[in-house]
């Protein structure tokens, strides 16, 4: 009776054990995923950084240009006062710009690296192996490879793309103020089939199937999606091997504000003298 006793508690701390050892292969495993968000996360804050300083750089060197120019004409003592007059202005308002276009591309930025964040946070790691999400001159960039979105040399949606399409379009139902562009890209292999008489049409009615899914089954509102092609013309890379082809067979969705939201975070830019 004393060894039965023994032995069953042997096996429960054994049974603990193995538990314990679970709860922290899971544990790690959350961690893991956790650091790859954040890397990936720092990771598009320092490209819109980098975007940012850039344009900085070419305000603050247009700025030097116009300086120098003014200490030109004060050292000549025939200049006209009321040229010099009219370049201090401008100089003045230069540096207001510059100001305000600092304030206007971190409001953008901002907004940006939010919608950016959530779409890669919403998407799985077997998802963002074949989904690529960029953010350039403030526009958001998400391209998605035809084989994951399309069945074989077909523009109709496959099964395997309604899950991350679903993903995809509750960020852009979240953001009702900017405008959705599809856009259709192939290679420069050449096609004819029924109904689909080049590269052109491919890639056409592709945009259009991933437009009328994301109305259709996923609620986007249609007034803000717009359905384009542009075939083989306008190429990753060169289509020279089979892995540059299947790069540039690819479907965008380009998330952008609206022109006029756009032009109210703007303003205006100084009226030239």
């Amino acid at each position: 009776m004393a060894i039965a006793l023994v032995a069953g508690a042997l096996l429960m701390g054994s049974c603990a054990s193995k538990k314990d050892l679970e709860n922290c292969k899971s544990e790690n495993a959350k961690l893991s995923t956790s650091y790859q968000e954040s890397k990936e996360s720092l990771a598009a804050a320092n490209a819109r950084i980098a975007s940012l300083q850039e344009q900085l750089s070419q305000c603050q060197d247009n700025n030097a240009s116009l300086q120098k120019s003014l200490d030109m004409s004060l050292t000549n003592t025939n200049a006209n006062s009321v040229n010099i007059a009219k370049l201090v202005d401008q100089i003045n308002e230069s540096n207001q710009y510059i100001r305000h276009l600092v304030e206007v591309k971190s409001k953008s930025d901002s907004l940006n690296l939010v919608l950016t964040n959530n779409l890669t946070r919403s998407l799985s790691k077997e998802d963002l192996k074949e989904v690529d999400v960029q953010v350039l001159k403030g526009v958001v960039y998400i391209s998605l490879a035809d084989n994951m979105l399309y069945k074989s040399g077909s523009y109709e949606i496959n099964e395997r793309a309604e899950q991350t399409l679903a993903k995809i379009a509750k960020i852009i139902t979240d953001y009702k103020d900017y405008d959705v562009l599809i856009e259709g890209n192939t290679d420069n292999v050449p096609i004819s089939r029924e109904n689909i008489r080049n590269n052109w049409d491919l890639s056409c009615l592709r945009a259009s199937s991933v437009v009328q899914a994301l109305q259709t089954k996923y609620g986007v509102d249609p007034k803000r999606l717009t359905a384009g092609g542009r075939g083989e013309y306008n190429p990753l890379v060169a289509n020279t091997t089979e892995v540059n082809k299947q790069r540039n067979r690819r479907t965008q969705i380009i998330i952008t504000p609206k022109l006029d939201q756009f032009m109210e975070l703007i303003d205006r830019a100084p009226e030239e003298k």
